[in-house]
């Protein structure tokens, strides 16, 4: 008997998320494990008059390709995928995994180079998104290796998904309004701000925000959603934070994760596992070694960590940087192959500060 809360899920991305509407070329990606959501997001497309298609990754050719290819491979990019990202309208990939370790022992240099290769392809939707050309959204569909990695079961996991995108309720995006009419009153008071200092464990870091632009997340390019963030400006960052969460990139884990800056710039990275992945990812550009995202974690119905950056990042008191490519929307100008997402815990002693009043305190708004 097939789960209603599918439909609700569908219906969620089709309508509120993407906005589908007829005559819209939509891109689907994920694995075939995925294929329940697939085809009843494939399905409302079709309904809504639009003409989606459904690209499917298959289990071992990630494998295949970085232990076989050569350098010019790994540095050819096809003018298919470079048109198909000038072309379509919507986009939708669906995280689905067989195995999210597959990759730990490759060739860090090789994984960097690829990266910095299809960097190209990120930077072209996140360019088109900002002009408003395209929409793209992210969502992940309960699998076996997401489980494992969050300590679930497949059942728990699954309850997990629908519990943090409101998918239990039978109008879920009505939820989801409420929570964007608040982070939109959050929008309205961080704009007025210029300089913004974190204070917690290991951590005392000051970044300038004057001028740039707020986004509320509100469930549009991520699903489930719940963050408010902007783009630092680039030469200020300052000091020195500590990552508590293991910091998680490409199926690659890094833990105890430290960076100190200056000017901006990533001068000292350590950490006490990964630590050659650490400054491989961060070496592959210039803009690598630079915040491209600042941003307020407002999700509270996601309480705990569970190793997928989609939901760990919206966790309710955390707040996450992301070093590399920064979101043109807000005003930021760095660019990079990278956007590394990394999540701070600050529900435990620890406050933000805005303009020398504090505007946050264990995990909570202040104002």
């Amino acid at each position: 008997m097939k789960d209603i809360r599918l439909e609700r899920w569908a219906n969620v991305l089709v309508n509120y998320s993407l906005g589908v509407k007829k005559g819209d070329l939509f891109q689907i990606k994920s694995r075939y494990m995925a294929d329940p959501l697939i085809h009843e997001v494939y399905r409302l497309a079709l309904q809504k008059g639009a003409n989606p298609y459904v690209t499917y990754f298959g289990e071992g050719l990630n494998e295949i390709f970085y232990k076989e290819a050569s350098k010019e491979q790994l540095e050819f990019l096809s003018d298919v995928e470079k048109l198909e990202i000038e072309k379509i309208d919507k986009y939708l990939y669906i995280i689905s995994e067989y195995n999210q370790k597959a990759l730990s022992n490759y060739d860090t240099k090789k994984l960097s180079l690829r990266r910095k290769t299809t960097g190209y392809l990120l930077e072209r939707r996140l360019a088109r998104a900002a002009k408003g050309l395209m929409h793209w959204s992210l969502t992940a569909y309960p699998d076996n290796a997401q489980a494992q990695d969050a300590e679930m079961s497949l059942d728990e996991y699954t309850e997990f998904i629908f519990a943090a995108g409101f998918l239990n309720d039978a109008d879920p995006i009505k939820k989801w309004l409420v929570l964007a009419q608040e982070q939109r009153r959050l929008v309205k008071i961080f704009s007025k701000m210029k300089k913004i200092r974190i204070k917690a464990k290991d951590t005392d870091l000051s970044l300038s925000v004057q001028g740039r632009k707020w986004i509320s997340c509100e469930g549009k390019e991520n699903f489930p959603d719940g963050e408010v963030f902007t783009t630092p400006i680039e030469d200020s960052v300052e000091g020195q934070i500590y990552y508590s969460f293991p910091c998680l990139y490409s199926g690659r884990e890094v833990t105890d994760v430290r960076l100190r800056f200056k000017k901006g710039v990533v001068v000292e990275a350590k950490a006490s596992k990964g630590a050659d992945y650490l400054k491989s990812m961060i070496g592959m550009d210039a803009g690598a070694k630079r915040i491209g995202e600042f941003s307020f974690g407002t999700n509270y119905g996601i309480t705990r960590f569970v190793k997928n950056t989609l939901f760990d990042e919206k966790i309710g008191g955390t707040i996450h940087l992301a070093l590399g490519s920064c979101y043109p929307e807000t005003g930021g100008k760095n660019k990079s192959s990278l956007h590394w997402d990394m999540v701070c815990d600050l529900r435990k002693d620890a406050e933000v500060i805005a303009d020398g009043k504090v505007i946050y305190r264990n995990g909570k708004f202040l104002i």
